[in-house]
């Protein structure tokens, strides 16, 4: 079991929105927050991109860069970090094939071209390993590091910039790629020596099994124990080390996945109560219903009602 894409599935609510921004010197864009989690894509040219509440230093981007966002916070892009930013005007949107949308903004300097959007993500729950990434990752074009992520980002370039017959299909798919292979690229730029918490546990050779068998059959009547045994470590150093690398014990881990498991059964099947609390390892409906309305404030049915009419 992927237990990153299984992480990621269980708290999205919708496909990514996105808009191809398109600015020429001097121009200016002020993203106000969004949920979930934000993301941008240098196609063409150069910007600068820094934190409406001026955290950090303004960091330059150049073309082929990638930026994550992990909160949706609102940030600012502009040619330059002196150039005032505003949300654009809705006269400054215009018309583009589905499903990008467009913005153009600024005079007659020189092109910048970007795709901004966001990660519809349930942001109440947000999982573990989501919560332990940086507010801001910023992964440069560099010639040969993360391959497959630049050969994404040159993908959806070539099918922005000319779009043909299957653009529609390609583009949204390319989009959601785009986040596994943004986050996978920045575990693997975290030194194995130097490594914590979540993206330590994903390549730990004790942890990650475990993880894997969670993830594969939730429903299972897993202890400390048996998954010790699966990390090949005493039941001591693993409870130790997994509470470390993932935040919290193995069997707390345990009851939230199956949790979100049933969450995410009751948002996308139409399966009896009874089928989802089996899936999610409990011995019946009323257990289950204890321990989902503990967790969610409300009871399954209820939950599954108020998701269904959200969507």
């Amino acid at each position: 079991m992927d237990v990153l894409t299984e992480a990621l599935a269980s708290m999205r609510t919708g496909a990514p929105a996105s808009v191809r921004t398109e600015g020429r010197a001097p121009w200016g864009l002020r993203m106000p927050p969004v949920a979930g989690a934000g993301f941008h894509v240098v196609l063409h040219g150069s910007c600068w991109i820094y934190p409406s509440e001026n955290t950090f230093e303004p960091v330059a981007l150049g073309a082929g860069d990638v930026i994550f966002v992990r909160d949706g916070a609102g940030h600012i892009l502009a040619d330059h970090p002196d150039t005032p930013a505003h949300v654009p005007r809705p006269d400054q949107y215009t018309e583009m094939r589905p499903p990008i949308g467009a913005v153009t903004l600024g005079e007659n300097g020189p092109l910048t071209s970007l795709l901004c959007g966001n990660y519809h993500l349930d942001g109440t729950r947000p999982h573990p390993l989501l919560k332990q990434l940086p507010e801001f990752i910023h992964l440069p074009a560099r010639p040969g590091r993360h391959p497959e992520l630049a050969a994404a980002v040159t993908l959806l370039r070539a099918e922005l910039d000319n779009p043909r017959i299957g653009s529609h299909g390609i583009v949204p798919a390319l989009i959601d790629s785009l986040l596994l292979y943004i986050l996978r690229a920045w575990i693997e730029d975290q030194p194995a020596s130097t490594a914590v918490g979540w993206a330590a546990a994903l390549r730990d050779p004790a942890v990650a099994p475990a993880l894997s068998a969670i993830h594969d059959n939730p429903a299972a009547p897993w202890t400390v124990q048996s998954l010790a045994d699966r990390a090949g470590l005493s039941r001591a150093a693993f409870a130790k080390k997994f509470a470390t690398m993932v935040g919290e014990p193995p069997l707390a881990y345990l009851t939230r996945w199956r949790l979100t498991t049933a969450a995410r059964l009751l948002r996308e099947e139409d399966l009896p109560i009874g089928t989802v609390a089996a899936r999610a390892g409990y011995a019946n409906e009323f257990a289950f219903g204890k321990a989902f309305k503990r967790e969610y404030q409300v009871a399954p049915g209820q939950y599954r009602r108020q998701a269904r009419t959200a969507a």
